[in-house]
Formats: C-alpha cells, sequence, structure tokens
C-alpha cells in the first residue's frame, strides 16, 4: 500500500527538494515571496507555432513546464495558470511537406495562418486545424491548459494598449532591435509588421509611426503609400518584439525555451521592460540529438515523432525520459525507448518505499502529479523483448502462455499495463530490434554449454528463477574463471539469444522455460 503524503509533509518535503522542478518553482516563490497580489494565478505559458503539426518539441516544452507548475503548487498552495498559446498570426513562410493541397497553401504564403483555407478541408484555416490538432494533442495527454490564439487576441484589442506602447517606444525598440541584424536588414526592419489591405500578406516593410494614440502607421504597398491602424488584426509583431510584448500583455511570470533561443529570450526581456513588463522566469534546456549526435532538425527529417516513440513504448516511458536532465542534450531515437521503459518501472517501483524527499526526487511524482498508480511489473520490459526475439513470429497469447513460466497468476486481468507491454514488445521486436543471429560456441564455451544443460536437465520443477541463476553463477565461475564472468553471460547472450547484451539467465530459461532453454542449448552445440 502506497502511503499518501499530507499536504503539509509534501509541502515541507517540496521546499527543501533539489529536484529541478521545484528548483525551477523556487525562482517563481523569489519572485513573489508573498504570492501574486490580489492572490492572482502564477502564469505559466508554452508557445506554439502552428504552421505545421504538434511534435515531440511542443510536447516535452508543456511537459516540462505542467512539472513546474506543478512543483510550485505543492510548494506554495498557491493558484497558477497554463496559457498554451499560438502564434496563429504569423505569415506562412514555405509550405510544409506533409500537407495534402499544396497548390492552396503556395498561392497564400506570406497570409497570417488564421486566413489561409484548410488544406485539409476541415476547417475554417490552416491555423484553426493545426490549433485543433494541438488542442487533441494536449487533451489526450492530460494536460491542464488555456488555450489562447494571437489572432483572437489581437483581433480582439487584447493587445491594444501594449501595442500603443510599441507606437510610443518605437524608436527605443528600435535601438534593442537593429545591432542584432544584418546591415541589408536594417534597411528594411520594423518591429510592427502590417498586413496588406490588398494582398492580405504580412508584409516586412519599413513603417513610419503616423498617431500612436490612434494606432496609425504609414507604409508603402504595391506602390502606395498606406495608412492604415494596427488594431483589429491589421497588423501583428516580428515575433521577437512580439514574445516580449506578450510577456508584457499578459504578465506572464514562466516561459522555458530551448538554447537556441537563448539571444531572442533576452530581446523580448529588454522589449517585455520598455513596455512596463518584466521577463519571466524561465528553464533553458537543451536540445535533443539524433542518433548520430546531430541536433534533430525538421527540415532534414532526422527526428523522432511522438508518433514513432508511442508505437514502441507507452507515454509513461516518454514522460520519463523527457523529465530526466533538461539541461544536458540528449539523443532521441528508438534504440532508446526499452531502457526509458525499464528504468520507468524501477522507479516506479521504488516509490512506495520512499520517504517524502525521496520521492520528490524520484521522476514518476512529477510524471504522475503525485501518486503514482499501484501497479507492479513482474517481468522487465527488456526481459519481454528477449523472449519476443527467440519466440521469433509470436502471438499475444502465446506470450502470455510463456508468462505463465514464471508468473502464477499471470493474465491481462492482473497485470493491465504488462498486457499493454507485451503488444510494445511485439511491435519493437518486429520493427526495430536487430534480428538474432547466433554464433557457434568455440573452447571452454562448449564444455559451459554441457554443464548448464546437465544441471538443467536434473532440475525439478520448483526450481525458481534464482536457483537457475545461481546454476548459471557457478558454472561461470568454474569453466570462465570469476573474473571473465562477463565472458561467460557474453557466450550465453550472443550463441543463445544472438544478443550482444541480455538478461539474467536465470530470469530468462525460468520465463521461456526450461525445456525450451535446453532446446536452445542443444541447437547451439550443433553449430560447434
Amino acid at each position: 500500500m502506497v502511503a499518501q503524503l499530507t499536504d503539509d509533509m509534501l509541502r515541507a518535503a517540496a521546499l527543501e527538494s533539489k529536484a529541478w522542478p521545484y528548483e525551477e518553482a523556487r525562482k517563481l516563490v523569489k519572485r513573489y515571496p508573498d504570492g501574486k497580489s490580489g492572490g492572482a494565478p502564477m502564469l505559466f505559458e508554452t508557445g506554439y507555432g502552428p504552421s505545421g503539426l504538434p511534435h515531440i518539441g511542443t510536447f516535452q516544452e508543456v511537459l516540462r513546464t505542467t512539472m513546474v507548475r506543478k512543483a510550485y503548487e505543492e510548494m506554495t498552495g498557491a493558484p497558477t495558470k497554463l496559457i498554451a498559446f499560438s502564434d496563429d498570426m504569423d505569415g506562412l513562410r514555405k509550405v510544409p511537406d506533409n500537407v495534402p493541397n499544396k497548390p492552396l497553401l503556395e498561392a497564400n504564403l506570406g497570409k497570417p495562418l488564421s486566413r489561409i483555407p484548410d488544406p485539409f478541408e476541415k476547417f475554417d484555416s490552416f491555423a484553426a486545424h493545426n490549433n485543433a490538432m494541438l488542442r487533441e494533442f494536449l487533451d489526450r495527454f492530460g494536460f491542464e491548459y488555456e488555450f489562447a490564439s494571437s489572432t483572437e487576441y489581437y483581433a480582439s484589442g487584447r493587445f491594444d494598449e501594449k501595442l500603443r506602447e510599441v507606437l510610443r517606444n518605437y524608436d527605443a525598440i528600435m535601438a534593442v532591435m537593429l545591432p542584432t541584424l544584418r546591415a541589408e536588414r536594417q534597411a528594411t526592419y520594423s518591429p510592427v509588421l502590417p498586413v496588406s489591405p490588398t494582398s492580405g500578406v504580412v508584409l516586412q516593410v519599413p513603417v513610419e509611426v503616423v498617431d500612436a494614440e490612434a494606432g496609425i502607421i504609414r507604409f508603402e504597398d504595391e506602390g502606395q503609400t498606406v495608412e492604415q491602424s494596427i488594431f483589429g488584426g491589421q497588423a501583428k509583431l516580428q515575433w521577437k518584439p512580439d514574445w516580449g510584448m506578450r510577456w508584457a500583455a499578459l504578465g506572464v511570470d514562466y516561459e522555458m525555451y530551448g538554447k537556441d533561443l537563448i539571444d531572442s529570450g533576452v530581446l523580448g526581456g529588454k522589449i517585455a521592460q520598455i513596455l512596463g513588463g518584466r521577463k519571466p522566469e524561465g528553464l533553458i534546456y537543451e536540445l535533443f540529438l539524433d542518433a548520430k549526435g546531430e541536433k534533430i532538425s525538421k527540415s532534414k527529417g532526422n527526428g523522432l515523432s511522438i508518433e514513432q516513440w508511442l508505437t514502441y513504448g507507452p507515454d509513461e516511458s516518454l514522460a520519463f525520459y523527457i523529465y530526466r536532465e533538461p539541461k544536458k542534450a540528449k539523443a532521441l531515437h528508438l534504440g532508446l525507448i526499452p531502457r526509458a521503459i525499464d528504468d520507468y518501472w524501477q522507479f516506479r517501483g521504488n516509490y512506495p518505499a520512499q520517504e517524502a524527499a525521496q520521492r520528490l526526487g524520484n521522476p514518476v511524482h512529477h510524471i504522475h502529479n503525485g501518486m503514482p498508480p499501484a501497479e507492479t511489473l513482474p517481468v522487465t520490459f527488456g526481459l519481454l523483448l528477449n523472449l519476443v526475439g527467440v519466440m521469433g513470429e509470436a502471438s499475444k497469447e502465446q506470450v502470455w502462455g510463456y508468462l505463465a513460466n514464471y508468473v502464477p497468476d499471470a493474465t491481462p486481468e492482473a497485470y493491465p499495463a504488462l498486457d499493454s507491454l507485451i503488444d510494445y514488445a511485439l511491435a519493437y521486436v518486429r520493427d526495430v530490434a536487430d534480428k538474432p543471429v547466433r554464433r557457434a560456441p568455440t573452447g571452454v564455451e562448449v564444455d559451459a554449454l554441457r554443464d548448464l544443460d546437465t544441471q538443467l536437465a536434473g532440475l525439478g520443477g520448483d526450481a525458481t528463477a534464482e536457483d537457475i541463476q545461481n546454476i548459471v553463477y557457478e558454472i561461470g565461475k568454474a569453466r570462465f574463471g570469476k573474473e571473465a564472468l562477463r565472458d561467460w553471460f557474453g557466450t550465453l547472450y550472443e550463441t543463445l539469444l544472438g544478443t550482444k547484451q541480455g538478461p539474467r539467465m536465470g530470469s530468462f530459461i525460468a520465463l521461456y522455460g526450461v525445456e525450451n532453454s535446453r532446446r536452445l542449448i542443444a541447437e547451439a552445440l550443433a553449430r560447434a
């Protein structure tokens, strides 16, 4: 039975915890030692560019922000709010690769995403389609958030006062931005991007402030001089000034971003201050790398999608991997999934017996918002993979049949999580894992395998996995020496399983069955 932590126990442990979500939450406690004025909620924000579908970067940012949010709530008991902000007023700069009806998008390049027809023909606009996918995506994982649309905020007047401040402080903002630009870009740069009244395109043109209070600007559009309001969705800001303006307008207290946006965050903070706001607190996280150690890029297509990960591992395994060491660059590829699953279950198994401080440092506390489900896992995912790999073409029912050798009450009803993991194991072995290549044993390996076969033949029906492991261990010591046991285990993996690494052989033999395992040994000896 998992002991429930009281609010007081949780708060006391949270105030002392060194886990990174609490370290981040302490920044907010320092920012507002007495809480926000009038009991206003601490405002967290994540940003989303809806020119494409939600991806693993979207997931990790919302997940990690949610973990900090929950840590702050545990630490203070104060209210919070998370805004998932979609920059759907942004002009479409290029046509994504993974959409239908590309000519439709090509004909609307440069227009706000919210004013371009939906190439999927399901929603009023391309942005509406991708925003719906974002909300569906966030809802699937149970995130608590308030969705915000840039188009709606600009058109409704929500940003009007800060837009006036932009015009009032136009020169000051230009002084922040111009030194960061190349000479040719400086010549045409404006923090304000008017929407052309003729073409509907978001224009990148110089702008003159005519009347800051009325929000009137002057610019050239197709050879004509145009005076136009920046209110009502008739203009938007360049994304760096937009970021700072949003922080000031909404009073954002916390937003994390990748290290590739460090300079942008500095500029956004300066602009927020010019506009009477304050740069939010936030974690600067490292970026994911591919299997070759190269930075993941959507244009290169070298990334791993959420759908790919979730084909071979459960949601919790992805959340666990993303939780760990956010300030450290990490690879992201399919080969990481088995270890992530087993590490997750190891931490989950440790949770019930841990004291409050240990629990708050346990990743599963943050993945499950404080209390992981009580179910345990009787076998590791790695062991499942070895079993399925040796079985070859296997059905789920056959796998459950083998599990009965190892787990007395092995049924899908008793172990629903294990039932799901069998599906993942079958898919992973089918699509991802290297196919087994069993080598022939040589020299002392042959004698050691014969010893193992003889001792397995003499086992009674009540032999446990630990009994078998002791036999394996003693044969290894006798034939290879205690210092070379690694060579013996390598022999077992390479000759019986056809892999470079493997499970505890006692557990595997108990799971696969003694007679089946003896057959593997016989096949290996026949190759010698």
